[in-house]
């Protein structure tokens, strides 16, 4: 199993836009496997594409990854981007498909209808897959309709992949559906490999298998007791569990999370810090001590 460590940056909840460059530096530099930019419609993070973008300009290694929202977006042109990104940095990109925050501004701002969301995701990562295949595409569809389309420069990678997030029933049908890999969140490695099982049954009722080195998780670290402000959102979105049990405030619990993730099948590790250091070089220099010794 090859166990890899990203790196995800919140964007402005964790450093400015214009310090971005010297944490994709500190990344290639220190062996990080990949960077990730999740996206919102409204403030916070760093445009994905741009930022990635300018990423793959300054490093030759790092990996480029992006939580990207898919419902709004044209889908020939979000195929074309994507495909350029992929070819420009060599092959490097990686991609995990969202819908989008819930809360009623983001969805606005999307201009989608909430309850569509769903079904626009779906039609659109077939239609992904199609147009960077470089044949000519006829596609008359719920929301989408082509006809003589034919993308060219096709990505590097193929296939290039797309993993899903989400863990809500309908979700985890649909990665099992149509994902290349599943990233969840806020999770435990029991409740995480429960729903891998979910997924797996999906996947098998469609005759799709899913590799098993593609799970992974998003895994928030701490370098000892968590700010109340973060203890305050862990409660908010998991009443149910000690806060403790999703975030490791220690080198050493850090280490048996991870054992924990590995044993149930999970090895792609994005990690973040619960709440940003005050130097971002020192963190990562630490960061990169304290882990990517078990990177394979």
């Amino acid at each position: 199993m090859k166990v890899r460590f990203g790196f995800t940056c919140r964007g402005q909840a964790d450093l400015a836009l214009d310090d971005f460059p010297q944490l994709v530096d500190d990344l290639e530099r220190l062996g990080f496997d990949s960077i990730w930019l999740p996206e919102l419609m409204l403030n916070g993070p760093f445009d994905p594409l741009v930022g990635l973008a300018h990423a793959a300009a300054r490093t030759e290694r790092l990996k480029l990854g992006a939580y990207l929202i898919v419902p709004g977006r044209n889908p020939v042109r979000l195929a074309r981007a994507l495909a350029n990104l992929d070819r420009l940095s060599g092959g490097r990109l990686l991609l995990i498909m969202v819908l989008g925050q819930p809360d009623a501004p983001e969805v606005m701002a999307q201009h989608v209808n909430k309850a569509e969301r769903g079904a626009l995701l779906e039609e659109v990562i077939p239609l992904l897959r199609r147009l960077w295949s470089g044949e000519v595409v006829h596609h008359t569809g719920p929301c989408y309709q082509l006809h003589d389309a034919r993308l060219s420069p096709t990505p590097v990678q193929v296939p290039l992949e797309m993993w899903l997030g989400g863990q809500l029933p309908g979700a985890l049908r649909r990665a099992g559906r149509l994902g290349d890999g599943w990233i969840p969140g806020l999770l435990t490695p029991t409740e995480a490999a429960e729903k891998r099982g979910r997924i797996e049954v999906a996947a098998a009722e469609v005759g799709r298998t899913i590799d098993p080195e593609h799970f992974g998780v998003n895994l928030t670290y701490s370098r000892g007791p968590l700010p109340v402000a973060v203890v305050e959102r862990l409660r908010r979105r998991r009443p149910d569990l000690d806060p403790a049990d999703l975030v490791p405030q220690s080198r050493i619990a850090l280490h048996e999370r991870v054992d924990e993730w590995l044993t149930v099948g999970f090895s792609k590790f994005l990690l973040r810090p619960a709440a940003p250091p005050t130097d971002w070089t020192a963190e990562l220099e630490t960061l990169a001590g304290d882990i990517l010794e078990r990177q394979t």
